[in-house]
């Protein structure tokens, strides 16, 4: 059987970036059809961004991007030096229209990498114009469309389907319509559950 699975996910989420390496293995050992949903999880970040010891007094980042790197290690995930999180409207905008044309993977797996590997501001458009012509988008198409809001409707129906899902945080898999499974869980959680599915099909 095929799996239809929804992923909500948000570039300045970092378990997001080791939960798609994750994922990615997963559609090698099993037939998974993928739609990512990009939703703001900090829409309250301001444009300009924000120092991440400010938005997480308290935390050590630095234990914490040591784990996240351990995690992502397996699966070819690497974590640069982060000190800041950016607003991702504009970065999930600009994903919308790299999935208009085509080109949404190589530009999701640039953006990512691009902050949490590179340490670039993904808030910045000249940042997402040169993932853009990286990929070989028309970046003068892609700033007009940036320009007027022209995702703006489907990026807030994707918040709402997200709700409607009952997303509480990222990543969050959804799993033909009713099985979720939330966070960058270790390979063999979603092994289980996939397997779980099946059988569970299997029976009727």
């Amino acid at each position: 059987m095929a799996f239809q699975v929804t992923i909500f996910s948000d570039y300045i989420c970092p378990f997001c970036f080791v939960g798609k390496g994750v994922f990615q293995q997963l559609q090698q050992e099993f037939p998974i059809e993928a739609t990512w949903r990009n939703i703001e999880i900090h829409p309250e970040t301001p444009v300009g961004g924000i120092a991440l010891a400010d938005k997480f007094p308290g935390m050590d980042l630095q234990a914490t991007f040591d784990n996240l790197r351990r995690a992502g290690a397996p699966y070819g995930i690497q974590f640069g030096q982060v000190d800041r999180m950016p607003n991702s409207r504009l970065a999930i905008a600009a994903s919308e229209f790299a999935r208009d044309h085509g080109s949404f993977e190589a530009f999701h797996a640039r953006v990512f990498a691009a902050y949490f590997t590179e340490g670039r501001d993904i808030g910045e458009l000249d940042v997402l114009l040169d993932i853009a012509r990286e990929i070989g988008l028309d970046v003068e198409a892609l700033k007009a469309a940036l320009a007027t809001n022209a995702y703006q409707e489907r990026m807030q129906a994707a918040q709402e389907e997200a709700y409607r899902s009952g997303v509480s945080g990222t990543p969050t898999f959804l799993i033909n319509g009713k099985y979720r499974l939330v966070g960058a869980q270790p390979i063999e959680s979603f092994r289980n559950a996939l397997k779980r599915i099946e059988e569970e099909a299997s029976r009727g």
